[in-house]
């Protein structure tokens, strides 16, 4: 990244055991969207990493997608077409590595965590307090948004990098995950 980014802490320290465990179906979104204001609508718009839509059909971004196992000019093949993808992914023989424009709502309040045991790698922020302080083990989509990705069996945590910059009102997310050698 360049000079002018921050880098992020990716915190292995789970101080909200039971997050995520309300689930976020169909049906729940598009009510919720419809009845949601602009920050809302931005964070999860089509082509954001938080977007339930991002892989062509709705999945709840609570739940970990194996991200590297597909190609993203696969998976994101109609929403580039359309000029709508604000998120790209690879590897090398070295890394794994994510980019993605951020939405930015409020302060910028990202955080990377990654569950060591499971082996997989959330990134997630916070627009609105909760009444119980505990936004992620409620209707969390009200509060903040989510996505869980699956990290690859080769994947190096110790490692691994996050960064965030801004420019010309935008946010920007890089995640640097070097593969282990073996």
């Amino acid at each position: 990244m360049s000079s002018g980014s921050l880098k992020l802490e990716i915190s292995t320290d789970d101080k909200t055991p039971g997050k995520w465990s309300v689930p976020l179906g169909e049906d729940v979104f598009r009510s919720f969207l419809s009845s949601g204001g602009g920050s809302e609508k931005v964070v999860f718009s089509e082509g954001s990493i938080f977007s339930p839509f991002l892989f062509g059909k709705y999945f709840d971004p609570s739940d970990a997608f194996p991200l590297w196992e597909f190609e993203a000019d696969v998976l994101l093949g109609s929403l580039r077409s359309l000029g709508q993808s604000r998120v790209d992914w690879s590897q090398t023989d070295q890394a794994y590595v994510l980019k993605s424009d951020l939405p930015v709502v409020g302060k910028n309040n990202v955080q990377v965590y990654v569950d060591v045991n499971g082996k997989v790698m959330e990134i997630s922020g916070q627009w609105k307090t909760a009444a119980n302080g505990d936004w992620r083990s409620c209707r969390w989509w009200e509060y903040g948004y989510v996505r869980r990705l699956e990290l690859p069996g080769d994947a190096d945590l110790k490692n691994s990098e996050a960064f965030i910059s801004n420019k010309d009102g935008y946010s920007f997310l890089e995640i640097k995950i070097p593969k282990n050698k073996y």
